[in-house]
């Protein structure tokens, strides 16, 4: 049995949000008890994440660390079209993840006691975001 549904996340711009809930409801709502759930983000400027849903200094310090390592406006980029954020942005996704496989065991995604969905936003301001949530199984 397949089932697919759309969410959609509005954020406020950079950082993270917990999807874990929406997406653990769209698996109880797929009737499937064992297989595997697929999530995936339908943009280039945001990823997903399997992070410690315990302590949100996880997430600002993975913030942290990626503005260090790809910063906003650096000159040596070309494409800048959206603004200094652009791509940062781009980069910022490709270093991370679009998509989140994760087991369905007894109806809902079998994570670990401290992991958490994250929807990553990577560009400053506000966004509408897409995400395709696929479970499979029986």
């Amino acid at each position: 049995m397949v089932f697919q549904q759309t969410l959609q996340f509005s954020n406020s711009g950079r950082g993270t949000t917990n999807i874990t809930q929406q997406v653990q409801q769209l698996v109880m709502q797929s009737g499937i008890s064992i297989g595997t759930c697929h999530v995936f983000v339908q943009h280039t400027s945001a990823s997903l994440m399997l992070c410690e849903n315990a302590d949100p200094d996880v997430r600002r310090d993975l913030e942290t660390f990626m503005q260090h390592i790809v910063p906003d406006g650096d000159p040596m980029f070309l494409h800048q079209d959206e603004g200094p954020d652009d791509m940062s942005a781009h980069i910022r996704t490709v270093l991370t993840n679009p998509d989140v496989t994760m087991p369905v065991t007894q109806g809902q995604c079998d994570l670990g006691i401290w992991q958490g969905l994250y929807l990553w936003e990577h560009r400053t301001h506000r966004q509408q975001r897409r995400v395709i949530v696929t479970v499979q199984g029986e």
